[in-house]
């Protein structure tokens, strides 16, 4: 049994539902990202799901589209975020991560260089967002040799013969996109998601764990009534941007300045980390309300 799926029929037994915050590698710096990730677990974390860095993050809406700038003007690649996950190893051999991000870096890689690299690193996941279902066949193959799972998204619009196709092809869960459009964006129908969840339930035995439009404990609940796990981005990388002033994009500034040197980083790490565990405990608690 997979660390994804051993959490996750844990979580089952006890009656709780998983709490997956979703932050980006290398956001708002390098150095931050394994103690926010040990924060995150502190804070009521199940499963971490770490974005890798990408320049054109079409899925994303634009808080997450700026954390994904932040970690890039540090120039944080694949082997960084493999790197991350290796060193949050050490200290942590349970919590399950999974990588989400796009399929240019994987591919660049190549698959059985990375899904070995990843399997090395302690990585137990994968959600490679634009790669459509269809041309996943020899991704997944080789991602199953080494025991990783394939995560897949499914968007209210899906139809119901595709949903069948995802729930044959993924391993570990399914997220299911509750909102139509990009992370961040709009107001969650939970009537409309329980039954799209219902649905999908009736084409697996995975996992549904549900993400977009979670900002709080009440959105947070609302999901828990229907959802395996409750998944949280947005307003977390909103919230460690602001931590440390940098939750809006400056056009007028010099992409060459560091815009946080000269600044005291164990003082704002201590900043950025009170903010993810106080966001992250408010989602847990609201999801196992």
């Amino acid at each position: 049994m997979s660390r994804i799926a051993a959490c996750l029929e844990a979580c089952k037994a006890s009656g709780r539902k998983a709490v997956v915050p979703y932050i980006v590698a290398g956001d708002p710096w390098r150095e931050i990202t394994v103690p926010a990730m040990h924060t995150l677990v502190a804070a009521g974390a199940d499963i971490i799901e770490l974005g890798v860095p990408f320049s054109d993050p079409m899925a994303e809406g634009p808080v997450i589209q700026l954390g994904h700038e932040r970690a890039l003007a540090h120039n944080v690649g694949m082997g960084d975020v493999l790197a991350m996950v290796a060193e949050f190893r050490q200290q942590d051999p349970n919590t399950p991560v999974v990588l989400m991000g796009y399929a240019n870096p994987v591919e660049v890689m190549g698959y059985d260089a990375f899904a070995k690299a990843a399997t090395t690193a302690g990585v137990d996941g994968v959600l490679t967002v634009d790669m459509p279902p269809e041309e996943a066949g020899d991704m997944n193959a080789v991602f199953r040799e080494y025991q990783l799972d394939t995560i897949f998204l499914i968007a209210p619009t899906t139809t119901e013969s595709r949903t069948k196709a995802i729930c044959a092809m993924a391993t570990g869960y399914i997220y299911y996109v509750s909102l139509k459009g990009v992370t961040g964006a709009g107001h969650i129908d939970t009537d409309e998601v329980k039954r799209k969840v219902d649905g999908i339930k009736a084409s697996t035995s995975l996992p549904v764990c549900v993400g977009f439009g979670i900002k709080d404990g009440d959105s947070a609940a609302a999901i828990g009534q229907c959802a395996d796990g409750v998944v949280v981005g947005s307003v977390l990388v909103n919230g460690m941007g602001e931590s440390v002033g940098m939750a809006t994009r400056d056009d007028e500034a010099d992409p060459s300045v560091d815009p946080l040197a000269g600044k005291d980083r164990v003082a704002l790490a201590e900043v950025v980390n009170a903010r993810i565990l106080s966001i992250v405990s408010e989602i847990a608690e609201g999801a196992n309300r």
